[in-house]
């Protein structure tokens, strides 16, 4: 079975102030169906220009990026924008949700992009919002709502178009130790469920108890890659499991 995510030699070069800026330099990464992968390093490693690159937000320098079988640089932005609505869900740290709009409809917008009917769509955002135990929030507005409801406001509006993949941009990053947590076991709950491949970008040890993988990133490459289960995670730090 071909992988639903298959990235060869990927390389990006920014020019800025006259010199060249290496962010990836030659990466290779197979993600399977259903997989639960996290990536980590520190800033400027390169591993927020790879992950907005396998949600087609950005493309590459050299090298290929395949998505669901779709070779996505060979669409044009308008597909491109199509290829997001259908294929991935994003889940952002800051939640970026819709002042006015109630969850219910910060969940239905999505499906706007879709062209689905106004009832299709609002069946869809009512079970969304059900599955993320929001089933008695859907009428609040996001300054009625705390940090971790809005967080699962916003998994469930990244879910409500079906995608094949999450891409998850520092969920926790917002929240306090125990709301993350409740996310963590969320995204780990939706991605062995719903089988779901979840991609997120963490500096939060505590994801690495939900990831199949660990994919770190140090100066444009990928350092190691290493399963769940080899880390021994803690509080605040982890190291190898004995």
């Amino acid at each position: 079975m071909s992988p639903m995510i298959q990235i060869q030699g990927v390389e990006k070069l920014y020019r800025m102030r006259g010199e060249d800026v290496h962010a990836l330099r030659g990466v290779d990464l197979s993600v399977q169906q259903g997989e639960y992968i996290s990536i980590m390093g520190p800033s400027g490693s390169g591993k927020t220009t790879l992950f907005n690159m396998i949600g087609g937000l950005d493309r590459p320098t050299a090298g290929s990026i395949t998505v669901s079988g779709i070779r996505l640089a060979e669409l044009d932005s308008r597909s491109l924008a199509w290829f997001r609505c259908c294929h991935i869900g994003y889940v952002f740290q800051t939640f970026n949700l819709i002042d006015t709009l109630t969850a219910l409809d910060n969940v239905k917008l999505p499906c706007v992009f879709r062209m689905l009917s106004d009832s299709e769509a609002e069946t869809r955002a009512k079970e969304m919002l059900h599955l993320v135990g929001l089933r008695d929030r859907m009428g609040h507005r996001p300054q009625e709502l705390s940090g971790g409801q809005m967080q699962r406001v916003a998994i469930a509006r990244s879910l409500v178009n079906d995608p094949e993949i999450v891409l998850a941009d520092e969920p926790t990053g917002n929240l306090d130790l125990k709301t993350g947590e409740s996310i963590i076991e969320l995204l780990g709950r939706l991605n062995a469920e719903r089988g779901v491949t979840v991609v997120t970008v963490t500096h939060d040890h505590k994801m690495l108890k939900a990831s199949d993988r660990v994919v770190w990133f140090e100066s444009g490459r990928i350092e190691k890659i290493q399963r769940g289960e080899e880390l021994d995670v803690h509080l605040g730090h982890i190291q190898p499991s004995e």
